[in-house]
């Protein structure tokens, strides 16, 4: 049996990148689905991402516990950390509450995603990118290397006005989503 990441891997809090007082938060979330599309209910997955300015420099510390309360120093509310890790439902759904981030040098808004789940031998990495930025899509070196079809997996879906994005992980089959492989 295992790995089990649903236990002692997500925190409180977890999905909250964004401060609590930011008032142009979006929220990501999706399904993970396995090669015969059913849900991945004890999947984690963790995002790490610029800030809204394209900043990299989040909140220090935000996974070392505060040894008086348990709480997660860093994660104070008030300071973006950049950082979420949350498990999937019973459904195989996530979600994040974020900033949508800013543009770095050579490339447009997007998100890094890292999955964990049961079968797998090591963890996959992805891409979220944001439907309005399609001019700078253009520019980017891994969405410019895709065919249409499969750069269409790292695309979040715009759900209205609301500032919520849809980001569904296929880990196999038809649509799976581009994974990136690095290497040392």
């Amino acid at each position: 049996m295992g790995p089990f990441y649903g236990y002692a891997l997500p925190f409180p809090g977890g999905g909250d990148v964004a401060p609590v007082a930011a008032t142009d938060t979006v929220t990501l979330h999706g399904y993970v689905r396995d090669g015969s599309g059913a849900p991945v209910p004890d999947a984690l997955i963790e995002l790490w991402q610029a800030d809204e300015d394209g900043g990299l420099a989040g909140a220090p510390g935000s996974m070392r516990r505060d040894p008086v309360d348990g709480g997660h120093l860093g994660r104070n509310g008030v300071d973006f950390t950049g950082f979420a890790r949350v498990p999937t439902d019973a459904d195989g759904h996530w979600t994040a509450r974020t900033v949508k981030p800013g543009a770095r040098p050579g490339h447009p808004p997007y998100i890094s995603v890292c999955v964990f789940a049961r079968g797998l031998l090591h963890h996959l990495f992805t891409r979220v990118y944001f439907p309005e930025d399609t001019r700078a899509h253009t520019d980017d070196p891994l969405l410019a290397s895709l065919d249409a079809e499969r750069r269409e997996t790292l695309l979040a879906t715009a759900e209205g006005a609301t500032g919520s994005y849809r980001f569904d992980i296929r880990l196999q089959g038809e649509k799976e989503t581009v994974f990136l492989d690095f290497h040392r």
